[in-house]
């Protein structure tokens, strides 16, 4: 029986190349990259735009494996295209490569569903790594950004997590026991006003309107530790 002749020698299927595409407003910079992809065997490019509108609308046309986006690209900021990704459900993995590394533009990215944040000066070959290893589903951070990222996640826990009283901590792990207003007000020798008084402190400082949603939101933001 005659093979296929997109079948491999050893009788396997070829494996599908991944769909990439390309947004950039520097046209040299763009172009080296077009060429470099091309010359990726298990690279497929499926388009390419110099401005933020084009990416986007190429981007739900086209549904790339992996998008690489310039974060400052005119029209419609990376930031942007992120979030429209997230809210319309495209599947598309997105790389950011920007030449900007400050530590609250990769939290940014990374926070708006970024599966990669890669320096413009990187090397070629560095780049196009990025782009399979986004496509198989890892994330993807240059080394030049770990360490201000981590240190973004660090300052922005310590500012966003709400500042408790003593007492404030008490009533939210009595009410994480599941304790009533009265049972934590006897526990703790104080009027039942009170503790309902700690309690609409507590539910402001979460953002919450319910015993149940503050101890979530607790939990979450590590405050039940």
């Amino acid at each position: 029986m005659q093979s296929r002749p997109d079948a491999p020698a050893g009788g396997g299927q070829r494996a599908r190349r991944i769909r990439v595409y390309l947004a950039d407003d520097h046209p040299l910079f763009l172009r080296g990259i077009v060429q470099e992809v091309k010359e990726r065997p298990e690279l497929e490019l499926v388009g390419q735009a110099v401005d933020g509108p084009q990416a986007l609308a190429d981007l739900k046309a086209l549904e790339p494996d992996v998008a690489v986006i310039d974060m400052r690209i005119p029209g419609v900021s990376g930031l942007d295209i992120l979030a429209a990704a997230q809210r319309d459900g495209l599947r598309t993995r997105i790389l950011v490569l920007s030449a900007h590394l400050e530590s609250k533009l990769v939290y940014g990215a990374v926070a708006a569903g970024a599966a990669g944040y890669v320096s413009k000066e990187a090397d070629r070959d560095t780049i196009l790594d990025a782009v399979a290893a986004v496509a198989r589903g890892e994330v993807v951070l240059d080394p030049g950004v770990q360490a201000g990222l981590a240190d973004e996640i660090r300052r922005r826990e310590v500012v966003e997590r709400p500042s408790l009283t003593v007492r404030e901590r008490q009533v939210l792990a009595l009410t994480a026991d599941g304790l009533t207003a009265p049972e934590i007000a006897a526990r703790l020798q104080l009027g039942v006003a009170t503790v309902r008084s700690h309690l609409q402190n507590l539910y402001e400082k979460l953002g919450v309107s319910d015993r149940a949603a503050a101890v979530a939101a607790a939990m979450r933001g590590g405050l039940l530790e």
